[in-house]
This record gives C-alpha cells, structure tokens and sequence, in this order.
C-alpha cells in the first residue's frame, strides 16, 4: 500500500488483491490468538478451548468474502507483474526476505483460504480425544456446527485452491518459464515416462505434468536451482489421440498424438500404462463434452496443421512411396514431416512450410507436397496383389506376428512379417517388417500341406514348421513352441478351404489385439532419420 500511495499503481489494484484480509489478521491477532495464548498459561486449572472458539466462530464467516475474491486475486497477481514493473520489483523483494521461505505470495495467499477447513480438522480431533463427561465438550461441539458452516464457503474454494497450489508447484518446479497458473487449468496427473526415439529403439526418461486442457512434455533438468523439468512440447487435449501400441523390445507401449506431436510413450509396467491410457481418455472425454468438439483424425484438411504419426524407421524395410528397398549407401530412410511416412530421398526432395511448426519449411513427401501446394495429380496404375501395406491388415487379422523364413537365395533364415487377413484368410503375406506397403510374397494356404516335424537346424530357427505343394516350399520358425502351434492351429484350417478363427491374444504379446503396430513417434526429428 505504501508503494501504491506514491502512484506506481492503482490502491485499487492492492486492495482487489487482498480484499478483506486485514479484517481477518485483526480477528485473530486482537482476538483469538491473544485468548488462546492466555488460556495456555491457565491450562493446569481450566482446561478448555471450546468456550474461546464459541466467542470466536460467528466471525470466521468473513471468511466467505476472501475465498470468493481469491480467483480474481490470482488473475489480478498474474497481470500486474507484467503491466507495472515496480508491482513487480516490490512483490520480488517481498517474497525474497527470509520470513517469506523462498515462497511466492500466491503460495502465501493460499492459506486463509485452507485455514477454516483446518480449524473444523483439528477441532474433530479434539473431540475424540476429549471424553464424553468432559466440561469443555458441550462448548467444543457446538463450536464444530458453526464451523462446520462456516466451512461450506469455503468449501468448493478448497479445492480450486489445492489445485492452484499444485499449479504453483509445478510452475516452480518448470523454472517459473511456464505460463500454467490459471484458473481454468485443473491438474490430472504426473509421473516418470520413457520416450520412444522414432528412429531407433532408444528409450530416454521424461516426464509428464496432465492437465484438463493440455499435456506438459517434459525432459528433466540438471541443476542446483530449484527447476527440476525443462518443458519441451505443450501438446492440447483437443484433438487428442490415445492408442496402446506393440513393441517387442518395450511391453507397456502406447501413443499419444496430438495436434502439435506425436510421441510413443512405455510405462513402468501394464498397470501403469492401463492407468495412463485410462486418465488420458477420461481427460479427453471431458474436455470434448465441455467444448463440444469431435476429434478426427488426421485428414488431407489437415495435413500441414497437426503433426502426423510417425512410422518407426525400424518398422519399414522398403520407402513407403516408391516401394524401393532401403539399404545405408544410396536409399537411406527419411520421414515426412507432414504425413509420418518413411521415405527415401528420391521421394522426400521437396520441401514446404507447415503450420504446426511455426510454418518453417519442413521436408515431405511428394504426395504429401503436391496436395500442400494445391497441385492435382494424376492417378497412378492400379495396385497390384502385393502393394497392400501391411498395417491395413494388421488391425484386422485372424493372425500375425514375427517369423523367421529360409530363403534359398541366401541359405540364411530372415525375420519376415507374416499375416494372415479376416477378408483374405486363406492368403499368408509375407513383409519385411510391420509397416511396408508391399509383401515380399504371398501363400494361398488351400491345398498346401502342413509339416511340423521338422528338426531343428539353427539356433535362430528352433520351432520350424513346411507349407509345401508340388514344387513350391515355404519353410517357417516361430520364436518360441506356444507361437509356433497358434500359427499351425490356423494355417491347418486355412489349407481345407476353411474359415480359421482368430486364437486369443496371448499373455506373452503375440497376435497382440491392436490396430497399430509400433506407431510413430518422434524425437527432435533431422534430415537423416
């Protein structure tokens, strides 16, 4: 106030800020604290409180007014800092004395609005360890009605300001860099996660701060100071995306995309990621019915708009474009920054601004570049039997998983992707990996005859079973004996002209019951990936 009389700011503005607090410090510095003080120093003949706080307690009711202000103060202490630098450089010098703790004053501020809930709690707590017979009882209960009622103005307070206290402790623990203290943000959740790099399957620790309205990708951060997370992607729930994913090397997967980023995320274990999934789509089903937005997925409207999926480099052994196989010399694998999909140089040498990355230019492919400039192109030749991407069969599938194949060009046993499709479930396709648009080969399955017999040649190959009819041979290992005979339990059917039934997704991650296999992620993404 004194800062404020000399005409830095507005009086106004200070005493919006703290309403009736004065008030309030005058009812218990005058009153309450002076009684309670006395009666401490007479305890040994009147042992007794409840007397004191029946004299006191009509009044705690001023409360009332603070807690309703408390939101405007905190949107008033949000603006001024801002606005006037000296509002600014004399709440900087207040909240640096020692009396202060190292707290800002909205942690300060947060106090009368917990204090009349705190008096109800440790007046409960004196009254069950005060006996029935007991003089004081009488006084003390009727003291806990009132306060109990006074409490109810504060009550649905309360909780917003637990919230807000929470807001602020994540706001220092950013750095104070981060712009979350706000009425309209609610916390949800946060906790340690990994990251999946797109590129490769490096896992790097992050951590995640969820709110009502956006999720907070965080890296830690290594320093003496009081930050502990550097913020590196705000992603918004709207338009929000949650899908459980499949990785081999990493069991408790799963995705969330967003408008800004898509990230593949591995929780601690299957019940952390069940509980995560589960908060992110409670988080997103909120939001939806509050705003009353549908969430779509990604579409030619809104290529450039949002950041894609991206397809793991790991996942593709061929450019998704031009179906030309990879190798480290003259095809190395590049991502399209507007659609995720991994391509070779030939088809990714174009560049174009996208708007989710500040309209910076960014490479695409050339579909994704002639549908951004507005270029029509012409329809290409049909595809043929082996141009179907294997993800478009892989969430509809009787069967699917890794397989080791003997090929007889090289005498050696590959790692091939084998599916067998619910609308094509007498056809066996064969991949390079889970997400190439062309199968290497395909097996009609009727007529060919099953051989399981087969011993062991290989380490790599040691549960091998032969399709084989008149010439042609196929011969197949499973990575272990429970995988191999849910493969034989379908193909036998399959060869009778039957219709196979899917087999239940087992406990060891095979057959996984999921419509994207290792989706994209990405992670500060360069021209080379």
């Amino acid at each position: 106030m004194e800062e404020a009389n000399k005409g830095s700011f507005p009086v106004e503005v200070v005493k919006n800020i703290f309403s009736n607090i004065s008030s309030i410090w005058n009812l218990h510095s005058q009153f309450l604290y002076p009684a309670l003080e006395k009666r401490m120093g007479e305890w040994e003949t009147t042992p007794r409180i409840g007397d004191i706080l029946l004299t006191i307690t009509p009044f705690l009711k001023m409360y009332a007014e603070y807690v309703k202000n408390f939101e405007k103060a905190m949107e008033l202490l949000k603006q001024w800092p801002e606005r006037s630098p000296s509002f600014k450089a004399i709440i900087l010098e207040i909240q640096s004395q020692e009396v202060c703790r190292s707290l800002t004053l909205q942690h300060h501020m947060l106090g009368p609005v917990q204090r009349v809930p705190i008096y109800e709690m440790l007046l409960k707590d004196y009254l069950k360890k005060l006996p029935q017979e007991d003089p004081d009882r009488r006084d003390a209960e009727k003291s806990l009605d009132m306060i109990a009622m006074a409490a109810t103005h504060s009550n649905s307070a309360i909780r917003r300001s637990d919230n807000l206290k929470k807001l602020l402790e994540i706001y220092e623990m950013l750095g104070e860099e981060e712009d979350i203290v706000n009425a309209s943000n609610e916390f949800i959740k946060e906790g340690h996660i990994l990251k999946l790099a797109a590129r490769n399957t490096n896992a790097m620790e992050r951590y995640l701060f969820l709110f009502n309205n956006m999720l907070l990708y965080c890296v830690p951060k290594f320093s003496l100071g009081a930050a502990k997370y550097t913020v590196r992607t705000r992603i918004g729930i709207d338009g929000m995306k949650i899908l459980a994913t499949h990785n081999d090397d990493y069991p408790h997967t799963f995705q969330v995309s967003g408008k800004e980023r898509t990230l593949e995320l591995h929780a601690s274990s299957e019940q952390d990621k069940a509980d995560w999934i589960k908060v992110f789509q409670e988080t997103i089903e909120i939001f939806q019915q509050k705003n009353e937005t549908e969430v779509d997925e990604v579409s030619k409207a809104e290529l450039g708009k949002r950041a894609p999926r991206w397809i793991r480099g790991n996942e593709v052994t061929m450019c998704m474009k031009c179906k030309e196989s990879f190798n480290a010399l003259t095809r190395r694998r590049h991502h399209c920054r507007a659609c995720g999909y991994v391509v070779c140089w030939k088809c990714s040498d174009n560049k174009v601004a996208l708007e989710y990355d500040g309209n910076k230019l960014n490479k695409v492919c050339k579909d994704c570049y002639s549908i951004l400039i507005g270029e029509e192109r012409a329809e290409g030749k049909k595809k043929g039997i082996l141009e179907i991407e294997a993800a478009q069969f892989t969430g509809s599938s009787v069967m699917f998983s890794f397989l080791r194949q003997y090929c007889e060009k090289t005498k050696q046993w590959q790692n091939v992707w084998c599916v067998i499709p619910k609308n094509q479930c007498l056809v066996l396709y064969v991949y390079g990996a889970p997400q190439d648009v062309k199968a290497q080969c395909t097996v009609p399955l009727l007529g060919y005859n099953v051989d399981d017999s087969l011993r062991p040649t290989e380490p790599q190959a040691a549960f091998p079973f032969r399709l084989s009819q008149s010439k042609s041979i196929h011969n197949f290992a499973a990575e272990s004996e429970e995988l191999k005979q849910r493969w034989l339990k379908v193909i036998r059917v399959a060869v009778t002209g039957e219709m196979p039934e899917c087999p239940p997704p087992q406990p060891n991650g095979s057959n996984p019951p999921t419509d994207n296999i290792n989706d994209a992620a990405q992670e500060a993404p360069t021209d080379g990936t």
